[in-house]
């Protein structure tokens, strides 16, 4: 009786990711209608999650309700994006400095070491599953290092807005991480906590820069939300 709800939930919250990326990405545009049948069909569940993922982005902000036209995708610009990577690389970088105090870091960044091996051999073969596979595995080390589960949660919050998928699929980006995180294990072995929040920052800001780009490519901050919302 009580596995019915876990699944939906569950469910609901992959939906939501889905449809948060596929916003972050500019493949739903400010302005679009997200219909619901047409979206629970596309991916092969029912109406009832993608309702309920629907109302998750709504409080994100990503989404509005329109009385008898569903959902609309809210207006995203520059400056959003600016915020989001900027609150990201603060938070990454709080984390991260806090694992320079952890009294077993050096067991850490042996773990380090061996993910991020295995990252640039995902890197070398081209297989962006495991790439992104691999970037979780080495963040989430990083997290178990600065044994700060509060914080890690925001991190974790945070991160929904990154559209990780599409930054795998480019091999410069995924040849800067290993680069970025080799140079990330040195910092935190010598405690040098200056260099840690650089280096993340400069992660971010790069990943922001590059997701402008891709934005900008498609005209996505051309789109007149209110126009497209009336001709749907």
């Amino acid at each position: 009786m009580q596995q019915t709800p876990l699944r939906r939930t569950q469910l609901t919250d992959e939906v939501a990711d889905t449809l948060r990326d596929r916003i972050m990405t500019g493949e739903l545009r400010p302005g679009d209608h997200i219909r619901l049948d047409e979206t629970a069909s596309s991916l092969g569940c029912s109406v009832t999650p993608v309702r309920e993922a629907l109302v998750t982005l709504r409080g994100e902000g990503l989404v509005r309700s329109s009385p008898h036209r569903g959902f609309i995708v809210e207006a995203l610009d520059r400056g959003d994006i600016v915020d989001i990577f900027w609150m990201q690389a603060e938070l990454s970088a709080r984390l991260a400095t806090h694992a320079t105090h952890h009294p077993d870091l050096s067991a850490h960044l042996n773990r380090m070491h061996q993910l991020v091996d295995a990252l640039e051999e995902a890197v070398d073969t081209g297989d962006h599953t495991a790439i992104l596979r691999g970037e979780f595995a080495f963040h989430r080390q990083v997290n178990l290092a600065a044994n700060s589960t509060k914080l890690a949660w925001f991190v974790y919050s945070a991160s929904k807005y990154t559209p990780y998928d599409l930054y795998a699929r480019d091999p410069e980006w995924a040849r800067e991480a290993v680069e970025s995180h080799r140079r990330l294990i040195g910092h935190l072995r010598s405690g040098d906590t200056d260099a840690i929040r650089a280096e993340i920052h400069a992660r971010f800001d790069d990943a922001r820069d590059r997701l402008i780009r891709q934005l900008d490519s498609t005209g996505f901050f051309d789109t007149d939300p209110a126009a497209a919302a009336s001709s749907a």
